[in-house]
């Protein structure tokens, strides 16, 4: 494995990890990708029996978005700490979302080098 496919690794387990621990069952799949400066996290099937029976109606599907994207903003500088140390690097920025009709989550991660080049150079 190639040391980017290694972090890559890192950064799905720490994700399943870290929202097993926030609410109570990870995704049932995690995929991250290092793109130059970037990296994306999709993750699939993150919604709980809950939030997926709330979901049924419009209104339920906003109120379960607005309560992801509030628990995004409460615990966003804890994830970015953690790609930031098994990068080795600084996340300037981060951004997210949910879709609640189909259960997935983007994260993207704006870091501030180019790990890519990093990994032709090394």
């Amino acid at each position: 494995m190639s040391q980017q496919q290694i972090l890559e690794k890192q950064i799905c387990e720490a994700f399943i990890k870290f929202h097993r621990e926030l609410v109570g069952r990870g995704p049932e799949t995690t995929k991250a990708m290092i793109c130059r400066d970037m990296v994306i996290v999709r993750s699939k099937g993150v919604l709980t029996k809950e939030e997926k029976h709330v979901s049924n109606t419009q209104k339920g599907r906003a109120l379960v978005k607005q309560l992801r994207l509030e628990l995004r903003e409460s615990y966003m500088e804890r994830i970015e700490n953690i790609v930031s140390e098994i990068l080795k690097c600084q996340v300037i920025s981060s951004h997210g979302d949910i879709s609640i009709r189909t259960g997935e989550q983007i994260d993207a991660f704006i870091l501030n080098v180019d790990l890519e080049k990093k990994f032709r150079i090394n």
